[in-house]
């Protein structure tokens, strides 16, 4: 669990930087419009690396900082459906699609272990 989420820190961490420093990139890479307003991209990359620290700080003791790890597992739930809802109603290209295989679900497997691990544990005290 340790592992999992100073990785997910370090690459939240990086991701976030990339975005903030150099937000046309991604769209050129998968041949995207830049967008006009590169401003909401950037601070999307900013609270993504602030996800980072948050990851870094629970990895010291997963088990009681699972609030951490549960509101980055929903992000990595509600980014993708937004994604979803977005495309079909053709506000987004498929492009975009590139962005939730290692921002979201690469993640969902190890941090929805996390979570199991902490219900788990959780249920064992209360029932002992």
């Amino acid at each position: 669990m340790k592992l999992t989420l100073q990785l997910a820190a370090i690459y939240n961490i990086l991701w976030g930087t990339w975005v903030v420093l150099f937000p046309s990139h991604f769209f050129v890479l998968v041949g995207m419009e830049v967008p006009n307003q590169l401003l909401i991209w950037q601070g999307m990359g900013m609270v993504i690396g602030v996800y980072g620290l948050g990851y870094w700080w629970a990895s010291y003791n997963p088990m009681r900082h699972w609030p951490i790890v549960m509101v980055g597992f929903l992000g990595k739930i509600f980014g993708p459906l937004g994604f979803v809802i977005n495309y079909l109603e053709g506000e987004v290209p498929f492009a975009f699609f590139y962005t939730l295989i290692t921002n979201d679900f690469i993640w969902w497997i190890p941090f929805g272990y996390i979570l199991y691990r902490v219900h788990k544990d959780y249920r064992w005290k209360l029932t002992n």
